[in-house]
């Protein structure tokens, strides 16, 4: 009983936030052609007339998350490997709480490390005018994933039957042709899934992304420009925009924009992992 209320609160609170968003965000489109909104660059809420177009903070999110991930898929899915399959039973449980422990570390911490050390390496590694851009913000949040990534990709290789490894050990495979061509390849669904949770963990950050992506206002070019994303600029002007003005109602819509993005790459993934499930029930 108590349970299932707790289960229904979290769906209210969610439908809650939800009709938030629309009734707040919604009325921009009203002023603003929503292609116009979601396919133009140009952001100048204090003009006359304001003029609201995101592409360059999506363009910016997508940018950082996709870095973010091409650094953090390898890691986490080796660190995932090497824990379910070679480590000894010591050394899992001594890295295991280490790798879970990434995910409670504040997003601050990790902003405050990145602009003070990793900025100025990025800067002089590249010869860069600034080491704040999405590069330095891809690293921090490829950090910040590798805990899901890790934890439901070990899971998912855990829960692999034993027969398949066996097998294969059997013909003749080596322990690596094992883990790299019969165990991943049978955990994909759980593999992916722990991906797109990671990507959906990264693409909804703010601190982070706000303190070291240069918060630049421009489609870029190269992942080492300066770049804004999505939830930097609401943390940005949301203080300074007018209750219920059209800046205030655009940076809604900016989240109605990233919690349907989060909203779908949520809902594949837990269809996904339910996949695995029903597989290897």
């Amino acid at each position: 009983m108590v349970l299932a209320a707790a289960g229904w609160m979290t769906v209210v609170i969610l439908v809650l936030i939800m009709i938030m968003l629309f009734v707040e965000g919604l009325p921009i489109l009203a002023v603003t052609n929503p292609f116009s909104f979601l396919f133009t660059s140009q952001w100048y809420p204090v003009s006359d007339p304001p003029v609201f177009g995101i592409l360059s903070l999506i363009i910016g999110s997508l940018m950082i998350t996709a870095t973010a991930l091409v650094i953090a898929i390898p890691l986490g899915i080796g660190a995932a490997a090497f824990l379910a399959e070679i480590a000894p039973p010591p050394v899992r449980e001594a890295i295991k709480p280490v790798i879970e422990l990434l995910s409670g570390i504040p997003s601050i911490v990790l902003g405050f490390i990145g602009f003070l050390l990793l900025a100025p390496a990025i800067q002089r590694i590249f010869n860069l005018d600034s080491g704040l851009n999405g590069l330095t913000a891809g690293i921090l949040l490829a950090f910040m994933c590798l805990p899901t990534i890790v934890s439901i990709s070990e899971d998912a290789l855990s829960a692999v039957p034993r027969e398949y490894k066996e097998a294969s050990l059997a013909l003749g495979a080596t322990r690596w042709q094992t883990i790299y061509r019969v165990l991943i390849p049978a955990a994909r669904p759980g593999i992916v899934a722990s991906v797109m949770l990671g990507m959906g963990r990264a693409i909804g950050e703010t601190m982070t992304v706000l303190m070291v992506s240069g918060g630049r206002l421009a489609i870029p070019s190269f992942i080492t420009d300066p770049m804004s994303a999505m939830t930097g600029r609401i943390a940005i002007e949301i203080n300074n925009a007018v209750f219920g003005g059209l800046q205030y109602q655009a940076l809604f819509a900016i989240g109605i924009v990233l919690f349907l993005i989060t909203f779908a790459i949520n809902l594949v993934a837990d269809l996904v992992l339910e996949k695995q499930r029903r597989r290897y029930a």
